[in-house]
Order: C-alpha cells, then sequence, then structure tokens
C-alpha cells in the first residue's frame, strides 16, 4: 500500500541509514510477528521504534528490563485503592499497539518468561483472568550483543518467538556526520510526528498481507532451505518447521510492500536470513573460528537451487 512508501520516506528523513531497519519492523508488523534488534548502545534502535510507531498512529510504550522487574510490572495487576476500598485492575505497558522490550536479556528468566505468553498467545493472565492484547500488537526487544554480565541469555524458545532478527550497526563515515549534524533537529522532529496512517488502516494492510498468493514453487524452495540447514556441518540445530512459517509470512508481507500480490524468489531470499539466522544454533568448533549464523544461511542461498517462473 502506498503509506508503507510514505512512512519510509518520513522515517529516512529522520532516521540516518536504517531503511533496511525500517523495512524489515514494517513486514514484522504486518506479518503479525515480533522483532529483536541487535546493537550496541546509541544506535537508535529506540528512536527508530518510537519513529515508526508514530507514524503509523499506533500507541507506544517501553519498559526499560532490569534483574529486579518483575512479570506484574510488565502485565500490571490488582492495586488496592484506599479510597473506594476496593482492589482495583491496573494495566501494564504490555497493553499497547507496539512494545519496545529494552535490553531484553537483562531481565530475570522469570520476567522474560511473561513475555512469551503475550508474544505467542496474544493475551496476558492477570490473577487467573485471561485478557487479550488490542491488535495490531508487536514486541520490538532490544539486545547488546557485547555485555556478559549481569544478563540473561534468552532461552530457545523465547529466541524462536523473535519472527526476525535484525542487526543495527554503525552508521558510515558519512552518515555518522549528518547524525553530529542533525542531532538536535532529529529529536525536535520526532516529537513532532503526525501519523501517515491510523490502527484501522495498518488492520486492513495487515488482513491484506496475509492474502498474498504463494506458489507451491516458492514453498518448495523454502522448505529446501530450511532443511538445508539442518544439513549443514557447521550447524548443530537447523531451523524448524516454525522458521519456514516465519519466512514465508515475512515475505508475503515484503512483496505486498512492493505492490505486488506474489511472492518471488527475491522476496525469501530477503527474508531468510533476519528469519532463519537466530534460530540456528552453531557447533561449537565453528564458532570459534568465527563462523557466523548470517553468513551459513547466505551459504544455503546460495546452493539451493532458485525456482524457475
Amino acid at each position: 500500500m502506498t503509506f508503507f512508501l510514505d512512512v519510509m520516506n518520513v522515517a529516512g528523513k529522520i532516521l540516518v541509514e536504517r531503511d533496511n531497519e525500517v523495512r524489515l519492523i514494517l513486514a514484522s508488523l504486518l506479518a503479525r510477528g515480533h522483532v529483536l534488534l541487535e546493537g550496541v548502545p546509541g544506535v537508535a534502535k529506540t528512536l527508530t521504534a518510537k519513529t515508526i510507531a508514530s507514524l503509523l498512529g499506533l500507541s507506544f510504550r517501553r519498559i526499560q528490563m532490569t534483574p529486579d522487574l518483575l512479570p506484574s510490572d510488565i502485565t500490571g495487576g490488582y492495586i488496592y485503592d484506599q479510597k473506594s476500598g476496593e482492589f482495583k485492575l491496573r494495566l501494564g505497558p504490555i497493553f499497547a499497539n507496539i512494545v519496545l522490550v529494552d535490553e531484553i536479556n537483562r531481565a530475570s528468566p522469570r520476567t522474560q518468561s511473561a513475555l512469551l505468553e503475550a508474544m505467542q498467545e496474544r493475551q496476558v493472565t492477570i490473577e487467573g483472568a485471561t485478557m487479550l492484547l488490542e491488535e495490531p500488537f508487536m514486541v520490538i526487544a532490544t539486545q547488546n550483543p557485547i555485555e556478559f554480565e549481569g544478563v540473561f541469555p534468552l532461552p530457545e524458545a523465547q529466541v524462536d518467538r523473535f519472527i526476525a532478527k535484525v542487526d543495527v550497526d554503525y552508521p558510515s563515515h558519512k552518515g555518522f556526520i549528518d547524525v553530529l549534524r542533525r542531532s538536535d533537529e532529529i529529536e525536535e522532529a520526532v516529537r513532532s510526528l503526525k501519523p501517515i496512517v491510523g490502527k484501522e488502516g495498518v488492520l486492513q494492510a495487515v488482513r491484506e498481507a496475509a492474502l498474498v498468493r504463494v506458489e507451491d514453487s516458492i514453498y518448495e524452495y523454502v522448505a529446501n532451505i530450511v532443511e538445508e540447514s539442518r544439513r549443514h556441518p557447521a550447524v548443530r540445530l537447523g531451523g524448524s518447521p516454525r522458521a519456514g512459517i516465519a519466512i514465508v509470512r515475512l515475505a508475503k508481507a515484503l512483496a505486498y510492500m512492493e505492490g505486488r500480490s506474489y511472492v518471488i524468489p527475491d522476496d525469501i531470499k530477503l527474508s531468510s536470513i533476519p528469519a532463519l539466522s537466530h534460530r540456528l544454533i552453531v557447533k561449537p568448533e565453528y564458532e570459534v573460528e568465527g563462523v557466523k549464523p548470517e553468513s551459513i544461511v547466505k551459504d544455503i542461498l546460495s546452493k539451493v537451487p532458485v525456482p524457475r517462473p
């Protein structure tokens, strides 16, 4: 739809060299998935999420994860009201359309698990009562890849809940100078952003993206990619069926954003690295040699035959 081009154009004027991140976050939202942003502090991860939420006219909440954070700090709970003498429900920050979970690996496993139900079932349970989360709903989690003290590595079950993992790197030398020159201007621009589309427009786009056509040859291509990841010599644990589903859903969203009603092999290639790399577990001997999951996925894509039109 047209408004996605408008969102990317406006975001591109604010966020320096973040076009790929914005595209993948928008595609993940269309695919009804969640995103894990990995990068060192200070590379505009929070700013990117906030900008997208503002341009889409969606509610936005930020949760700063810390080791002492409790599950109820995320979901909410009942609080005693002294005036009325009754317990009243206070909804937590998870009740928003886009929830930024900053430094997710700093929270304890117990608190991280509170996100699992919300991410997978799109609901939370408070004092035995189940409450549905309002659509659209997406968690954008961030983590710092270089910190090892005071952090709790994400369990594989939780990592698998993210439809895509996006590496957020430093800007180029030219981009860095642009950030320095425009730092005050960027902050003011984000505060004054006006929505390009509303919630109903986003929901309509989600429904339409789900209808994008996928040929049988494309399904076979995805199956071959995922199955090859299990046979790769450097991989201890390859992609599951959920990995294949993630690739297809992300590819359908990318095709929709390009204005197509059908998926082509290039959509699958663009989706495979963000949707598959974080689901692979590299063998220790290859990990020591510096082999990255992203390079493994690229190697797989170079070997699996591309379906002919």
